[in-house]
């Protein structure tokens, strides 16, 4: 592998970057009382739609039209249907831009189509987090005041440029009482500057990492199984690097995400990697995605809601060969979690035993999730290097997991 190719996570980069100053720019118009409430939206979708022509090009065509078509919905059907139809939208579309761009053949070279299908899924997010909020009754729509009036702050919650290419997702309810309190709200460059500092320690040590793995090209046996863990930081390291500038940039602009909501803070990135349980790793990775994924999904199944979660974001994400395979392997590691370490834990009585299990359960982890990361990005597309994963040594540990929790099972009906 190209240790160049994890730029394709981070296609959007470079244009992402340039939209600090724009983002400080904001926060300062509004601090200084120069814009009023509709002009702050407007900025705001402005941004927004100068941004997604630039960094996507035509391919923006792609993200307006949902967007557009989102907002007539909300606008114009029941609080008890908007959910719905917003749904099927949002998720219809998605799935016609992913085939379609996935038959073309694309430059490898041009990013464009990426960062329109990204920006996609995230409007997505918003679009039914906002439907829900409707058609729960958390917020109320006041089309007494005029059509333009309650249609810009929708508008420009879906496209605006701060949120446009990254997360964390914000609520609407907040988004609007963060744009009216702009003004008002302390500096926000200490903290971003904090972020920044962050993101650059992370940058260290990912081209430190890419650097040492540079002149690795093979390997064989269980000597696997220490690559494939270090592919996977690689790549977790690009998501922690990500996610940090995404709310460094949102704080610039004044739209600072709720405590505990944010996708990476100092005491997430921490659990992240030294956590033994693979559900706490799982609520903790993406948490905002996390969040959004529990109450669309997991909180309206009926039965199997855990799989029912996996199986959406799968399809949330393209359902290529490799996303669906990590993602319901990750549903059933996840199960057999729940299940592994009540089992494990009543027999860890003394300290020694403790440390051995928290140690040998925290590898076991680490060699899990680097597995489930690698099928899902590094062989997504590729039927063939999937089963080339499938057949390796990396999948004794998620093969075992499977045989214990199938005996775990097994016992609990035998005793009923």
């Amino acid at each position: 592998m190209c240790w160049a190719d994890l730029l394709v996570l981070l296609p959007a980069a470079p244009y992402w970057l340039a939209a600090f100053p724009f983002a400080a720019l904001f926060h300062h118009l509004c601090a200084s009382g120069r814009l009023s409430l509709t002009a702050r939206y407007i900025f705001l979708l402005t941004g927004g739609c100068l941004f997604a022509g630039t960094a996507m090009g035509s391919y923006a065509v792609l993200l307006l039209i949902p967007a557009a078509g989102s907002m007539l919905i909300l606008l114009s059907v029941s609080p008890a249907c908007a959910h719905t139809w917003v749904f099927a939208l949002q998720m219809s579309w998605q799935i016609v831009c992913h085939l379609g761009l996935s038959s073309q053949e694309l430059d490898p070279q041009d990013a464009r189509p990426a960062i329109a299908l990204s920006a996609i899924m995230l409007l997505t997010q918003k679009a039914t987090s906002l439907a829900l909020d409707i058609h729960e009754g958390v917020m109320r729509l006041q089309l007494g005041q005029g059509l333009l009036q309650c249609a810009l702050p929708l508008c420009s919650y879906l496209l605006f440029f701060p949120a446009l290419l990254g997360g964390p997702l914000c609520s609407f309810s907040r988004f609007w009482a963060q744009a009216e309190s702009s003004g008002v709200l302390p500096c926000p460059l200490r903290a971003a500057g904090q972020r920044c500092l962050c993101a650059l320690a992370l940058q260290g040590l990912r081209m430190g990492l890419a650097g040492g793995l540079a002149g690795r090209q093979g390997c064989a046996g269980l000597g696997c199984l220490s690559c494939v863990w270090a592919r996977a930081l690689l790549l977790r390291l690009a998501y922690y690097w990500h996610w940090v500038l995404d709310e460094a940039l949102l704080e610039v602009a004044g739209f600072r995400p709720e405590a505990g909501q944010g996708d990476l803070s100092v005491r997430d990135l921490w659990t992240l990697e030294t956590t033994h349980r693979l559900a706490v790793f799982t609520r903790t990775w993406n948490k905002s995605t996390s969040c959004w994924l529990r109450r669309l999904v997991f909180q309206h199944c009926p039965a199997q809601p855990l799989l029912a979660t996996f199986a959406f974001s799968a399809w949330w994400h393209s359902l290529r060969p490799g996303q669906v395979f990590g993602f319901l392997c990750w549903a059933v590691m996840v199960e057999a979690d729940y299940r592994i370490h009540p089992f494990l834990s009543t027999w860890a009585t003394s300290q020694g035993v403790k440390l051995l299990y928290r140690g040998t359960t925290w590898v076991f982890t680490q060699l899990i999730v680097a597995y489930i990361l690698v099928a899902m990005h590094q062989v997504a597309s590729h039927f063939s290097m999937l089963c080339l994963l499938w057949t390796s040594c990396n999948s004794i540990l998620p093969l075992f997991y499977g045989f214990v929790l199938l005996l775990l099972l097994a016992k609990k009906l035998k005793q009923n």
